[in-house]
């Protein structure tokens, strides 16, 4: 009987616990139910979340496309402008280029314009290069000065010297004497330095006296000056003589005479039928001034009329002489 209650209340304690087993197992499939419900709901939640979220960037996308586009657009525009503006200073810089070449050019014509004066002026000043004299002796008693080949000599004779000129130099220095003198031997020298000379010394000699015109050291550099002026034009008649001593020929030119400060010219041309003898007065400021003449007729009709007439368009300066015998020769002598 023990044995049967206790196997009774085995089974009705088993029973109890399948009960309740089976109540625990259906609440807790339940619970399940209800929480897989629950994570369906969330999971759908999150699709829907990450759904929207992806429209939510794509719509952003879309907003930063726009803004993007945009921002380029204005950029884009920007550009437009900085390309126009570039292309219209491109435009400016090429036409300043051209302009800038075109200077240049003008430029270089004038710079050769300017070489050329150079040249002429570098030819001009070495043709009247007027410092004529040497000095061959300064002391503190007098200086000395040569002209034209030591054929014309100053000597300056000083006063006392001034306390502290040590040199002798001093512009403010007395000159007590101005003394020019001839060393040219006139019987061996030829007509044309003879002629020179001459006239140096009568441009001297119608100064008057020197040492009026220069009382100081001042004043020396200009009596230097000016005989060297007069020296530098006489030395270029006399080598004018000498060029149509040795060249007449070709000017129908027979002699050329030299007489005291006179210049006898011969000319005789065929062709023109023509002998004449022209004689030029000369003085020491030529070439500034016409000459006085006189022709003497020897075979034809050219006189002193048409002689004057070829004279009064020949205009004076640089080879006064040798132009004047040109245009004789071109204009009265050669073939009509």
């Amino acid at each position: 009987m023990k044995s049967y209650f206790t196997k009774e209340s085995k089974i009705l304690a088993h029973n109890e616990k399948a009960t309740l087993y089976s109540k625990l197992l259906q609440s807790a499939q339940e619970q399940h139910e209800k929480l897989r419900s629950r994570m369906e709901k969330v999971d759908e939640l999150i699709k829907e979340a990450e759904s929207c979220l992806v429209a939510l960037e794509a719509d952003s996308d879309w907003e930063d496309w726009e803004a993007d586009c945009g921002d380029e657009m204005a950029e884009g525009k920007n550009l437009g402008k900085e390309l126009k503006s570039l292309k219209a200073q491109e435009e400016e810089l090429q036409r300043e280029l051209s302009d800038l070449e075109a200077e240049n050019e003008q430029m270089l014509v004038q710079m050769n314009q300017l070489e050329e004066k150079e040249k002429s002026c570098q030819e001009l000043l070495e043709r009247y290069d007027f410092s004529e004299w040497e000095i061959t002796e300064w002391s503190e008693q007098q200086a000395v000065f040569n002209f034209l080949y030591d054929a014309t000599e100053l000597t300056v004779v000083f006063g006392p010297p001034i306390d502290g000129d040590i040199f002798g130099e001093d512009p403010s220095r007395k000159i007590v004497s101005l003394n020019f003198e001839s060393f040219l031997d006139e019987e061996k020298a030829p007509p044309s330095s003879c002629l020179v000379q001459r006239l140096i010394f009568q441009f001297i000699e119608s100064q008057g006296c020197w040492q009026e015109k220069c009382s100081t050291l001042y004043y020396l550099p200009q009596v230097l000056h000016d005989v060297s002026l007069v020296v530098s034009r006489c030395k270029v008649l006399g080598e004018e003589i000498e060029f149509l001593e040795r060249w007449g020929g070709k000017f129908n030119l027979l002699k050329t005479e030299v007489n005291d400060t006179k210049v006898k010219l011969l000319f005789s041309a065929s062709a023109a039928f023509a002998k004449f003898e022209l004689t030029l007065f000369l003085s020491a400021n030529y070439p500034s001034a016409s000459l006085p003449f006189a022709v003497q007729k020897h075979i034809g009709n050219i006189g002193e009329e048409e002689v004057s007439a070829i004279l009064s368009e020949v205009p004076v300066g640089y080879h006064y002489l040798r132009r004047i015998v040109s245009s004789i020769h071109q204009r009265l002598l050669r073939d009509p």
